[in-house]
């Protein structure tokens, strides 16, 4: 008697899947706080909300990846980072509202499950969490053959946060005159990578080992440099001071995603470009590649990962607050009249 198929022999492990989550449970315990009510292996994430704080609560939510960065991560066989990013991408953009995230949800999906592999990245996504703050609550790993290269994966992230209703930051009460302030990236955090790579290694055919004189690391510790997660700071910043407007610096750079903020359309942001350090992954990347200047600022963040605006009279104490809370921040423009957008100075 012919022996039955099984799901196994059709290329997926459960028991391979239920191994990694015993591995993994302590380190994902390790984000829960008291208003985590469910642990690993339920079919929902149970999470309290602790509302007695809020006249007017409003939740937040996020979802995001990390792009083409991955296959760096694959190149380099090296996979304790991206969760960072993937964490990272999704809570500073629930930040820009002035939300603090309350907890985070991943999704994995590979070819061939390895526990070694997912563990790292898991781990990866544990310690963003912690950095954020938040609880990891829920998260789905998907064995998938047949779907993906051998040894590669894609991930996403979900995010949920909270905020007063009547401390939304949104933008609305932007005016002339306002200051713009941004907070120093880690490099190219999560965005742009898909022209680096064409860059780097199709055109170039460099190897992620050269050490470019621009850059004080190889080439692949450089481009695997986990996005900034910018939580602490801002939230206590919030606690102090009343911010204008919040930008996450991600794909589109400072020239697409700082005019989302405005709500009127006789409103521009004027960029001071020589007022902040820019990194030396930009000037590498823009010289092997022979990019404009202009197409560098509209792909990529250029050092600046957040970008906050402020009253002009508030300008100097939120500054010195920033360094108190451990930020590399630059008075880098102003909000002036005129047709809606950035303009480069």
């Amino acid at each position: 008697m012919k022996n039955k198929i099984t799901y196994k022999d059709a290329g997926v492990d459960v028991s391979k899947g239920n191994r990694l989550i015993d591995i993994i449970r302590p380190y994902i315990r390790s984000t829960f706080d008291r208003y985590v009510l469910s642990d690993i292996g339920y079919f929902g994430g149970f999470y309290k909300l602790n509302i007695s704080s809020y006249k007017d609560p409003v939740l937040v939510s996020s979802t995001d990846g990390v792009g083409t960065k991955l296959k760096i991560a694959f190149m380099m066989n090296k996979h304790d980072t991206v969760g960072i990013d993937l964490v990272a991408m999704c809570v500073n953009d629930i930040l820009t509202c002035g939300a603090r995230p309350l907890f985070f949800l991943d999704y994995l999906s590979t070819g061939k499950l390895s526990i070694k592999q997912a563990s790292s990245i898991i781990k990866g996504i544990v310690e963003g969490c912690r950095q954020a703050g938040c609880a990891l609550i829920g998260g789905e790993t998907a064995e998938m053959p047949g779907f993906y290269a051998k040894g590669e994966y894609d991930m996403a992230g979900f995010a949920v946060g909270i905020v007063e209703r009547d401390d939304i930051i949104d933008g609305r009460d932007i005016k002339r005159g306002d200051i713009l302030i941004g907070l120093a990236s880690n490099g190219l955090h999560s965005n742009g990578y898909s022209l680096v790579r064409k860059v780097i290694f199709e055109i170039h055919r460099l190897s992620p080992r050269k050490r470019p004189k621009e850059l004080d690391c190889t080439l692949g510790e450089e481009l695997l440099k986990p996005t900034r997660i910018y939580t602490s700071s801002i939230t206590k910043l919030l606690n102090r001071f009343r911010i204008k407007g919040i930008a996450h610096i991600t794909g589109g750079g400072l020239t697409e995603n700082l005019p989302r903020l405005l709500k009127r359309d006789n409103l521009r942001f004027i960029i001071e470009k020589d007022t902040w350090p820019v990194h030396g992954i930009f000037y590498f990347i823009q010289r092997l590649g022979d990019i404009s200047e202009r197409e560098m600022f509209k792909t990529f963040n250029m050092g600046i990962g957040l970008v906050l605006v402020v009253e002009e009279s508030e300008k100097e104490r939120i500054l010195k607050a920033l360094k108190r809370y451990g930020e590399t921040a630059y008075i880098i423009g102003r909000v002036e009249s005129g047709r809606r957008g950035v303009i480069y100075v």
